[in-house]
């Protein structure tokens, strides 16, 4: 007879637990109480932002020849700051688009390139055939033309040869003479190997740009106190934020004793700034952090911490979202369930009569993820390998978590996301199965290794190993490639015309920017030590002005 968690004792439940080999918090109540020290002057920082603002305004309107808006534009980018200019932006890369250009400096054409993919034209990759010779080589001569190149070529879609060739050339020779450059141009070199620009999470590549910038000769002083004012502001805004995060999850591990999952507050307000890091977006990150808590709480009971039979019985309840499904459960998650209700219903009331509505479909991306645990934790008991990798991705997407992220982002921002737009992504259109595809490979590649010490489900990369009789590292190489193929096939529906607002795409593309930084080199999340320097970069150490 099956043993039954809700009635046994603490002892049986305790011994058919797997060990859990989380990392304690390294940041504990950190948050709670501190303050960067610029927030004494956030209404000097607030009026003297606004002056700027209007300055530099004034030099997008009024730049007239290409290279210079190309230069701005990549520029504020770059800075953190084109969000206060979208029209203008998109007014100035409208008249790009449609002026004749035939310029023979590749390192323009590339910027040109990339900031039209960037901001939604379909530019073509014919323009860079002319910089190759008879023999098809290109030819550069210089290393800014090829940084350009590079970071260019990464915006390729599928049957962008000319791309896929460019960037094979220009890794090789960035790799060449990376060590002989000056410390500068070294620096961003070294950065665009590790993560070309377009894949860059936004906030992050702020923080990291304006010290770079700051020492480059050519720098406007202007553009350049804005963006350490800009930043300021929005971390004095993401300190109130995780203040608020980190007592809700204090409160939580509190009232249930998570004492066995990973405490991972303030990195998953990290990443989730990183997917939407824009002033206006401070409800939406709010929520899409407790959205991963719980995420990250599910996946560690369920793949880690609990007995089959626990995990079902949690699962049944989720599915019911009731009160009353409680009594299902043992204790430990009875707990749990309930701050789950609460912390949804307390969300209908934040966000307000006209838009609670909206909670019904987080709601819903909990029971999709749920379910897809649950058919993970049956092919670990039964010892099944899908027989190929696409059979694995139609589950293995789904519990990675980031069509739950990038949905509920939506789910706190203004009226420009409707229920028909909710209801569509609740389909799972292809742009999010790419992300989740991204999220997926990439979190295997780096904890495959990690979690096959005990028991669990087969991963991507074992399942590729079996369906292609292929070595562990011959698996992950290819992956790498599936990858990279997916990047394409994001691009090109990031640059197919649709009549949603161009916000969805974006914002799509930035989670996936996120879960590329997140498993870089390893599963930064899981090993947060890794990230601990950035994330004090971002809310601890302010920008000097």
């Amino acid at each position: 007879m099956a043993l039954n968690p809700a009635v046994c004792s603490v002892n049986d439940v305790q011994g058919l637990r797997k060990a859990t080999t989380f990392h304690p918090s390294l940041w504990g109540d950190f948050f709670l109480t501190y303050q960067p020290p610029t927030a004494p002057k956030s209404a000097y920082m607030t009026e003297k932002a606004e002056v700027l603002k209007e300055e530099v305004r004034k030099m997008v309107t009024g730049a007239k020849e290409i290279p210079d808006i190309l230069d701005l534009v990549i520029t504020l980018q770059r800075l953190g700051l084109d969000n206060h200019y979208e029209n203008e932006i998109d007014e100035q890369l409208s008249f790009v688009h449609n002026s004749d250009y035939d310029d023979k400096d590749l390192n323009l054409v590339s910027l040109r390139f990339y900031l039209l993919r960037k901001n939604g034209y379909h530019a073509p990759s014919d323009v860079f055939k002319s910089f190759k010779d008879e023999e098809g080589n290109f030819v550069v001569d210089d290393v800014k033309s090829l940084l350009s190149l590079y970071n260019a070529a990464y915006l390729r879609t599928p049957g962008d040869k000319v791309l896929d060739e460019a960037i094979v050339f220009t890794r090789s020779q960035l790799e060449v003479v990376l060590d002989s450059l000056e410390p500068t141009l070294a620096d961003e070199v070294s950065l665009a190997l590790q993560t070309p620009l377009f894949r860059r999470v936004r906030i992050l590549e702020t923080r990291t740009y304006i010290p770079i910038y700051e020492k480059e000769a050519a720098r406007n002083e202007v553009i350049l106190e804005f963006a350490k004012l800009n930043f300021n502001l929005l971390q004095l805004i993401y300190c109130e934020e995780l203040k608020t995060v980190t007592l809700w999850w204090k409160q939580l591990n509190v009232e249930a004793n998570l004492n066995f999952i990973r405490d991972r507050i303030v990195e998953m307000h990290f990443w989730m700034t990183g997917a939407c890091s824009e002033p206006q977006y401070s409800v939406t990150r709010v929520i899409m952090t407790k959205m991963t808590a719980y995420i990250t709480i599910l996946d560690d009971i369920m793949d880690t911490y609990s007995t089959t039979e626990e995990a079902m019985l949690l699962a049944e309840a989720i599915y019911r979202w009731d009160e009353g499904a409680a009594e299902l459960l043992p204790e430990y998650m009875k707990v749990l369930y309930l701050h789950l209700l609460k912390t949804f219903d307390l969300c209908e009331d934040e966000l307000g009569p006209n838009k609670s509505f909206r909670v019904f479909y987080l709601k819903e991306l909990i029971k999709i993820l749920v379910q897809a645990n649950s058919q993970e934790i049956k092919w670990r008991d039964e010892h099944y390998f899908p027989n190929t990798l696409d059979e694995h991705l139609k589950i293995s997407r789904a519990t990675v978590g980031g069509f739950q992220v990038a949905c509920s982002s939506f789910v706190g921002m203004g009226d420009i996301i409707t229920k028909e737009i909710l209801d569509w992504l609740l389909t799972y259109p292809e742009l999010l199965k790419c992300l989740s595809t991204i999220a997926r490979l990439c979190n295997d590649i780096k904890s495959t290794e990690r979690e096959q010490n005990g028991a669990h489900h087969a991963s991507t990369v074992q399942c590729y190993m079996l369906q292609h009789r292929t070595t562990m590292h011959g698996a992950c190489e290819k992956i790498k490639e599936l990858i990279e193929d997916t990047w394409k096939d994001m691009m090109n529906l990031y640059l197919t015309p649709t009549e949603r607002p161009k916000l969805i795409a974006k914002t799509i593309v930035d989670v996936t920017r996120t879960a590329d930084y997140i498993y870089k080199k390893t599963d930064a999340f899981t090993f947060s030590h890794t990230i601990k320097d950035m994330i004090a970069m971002l809310y601890v150490e302010p920008t000097l002005f």
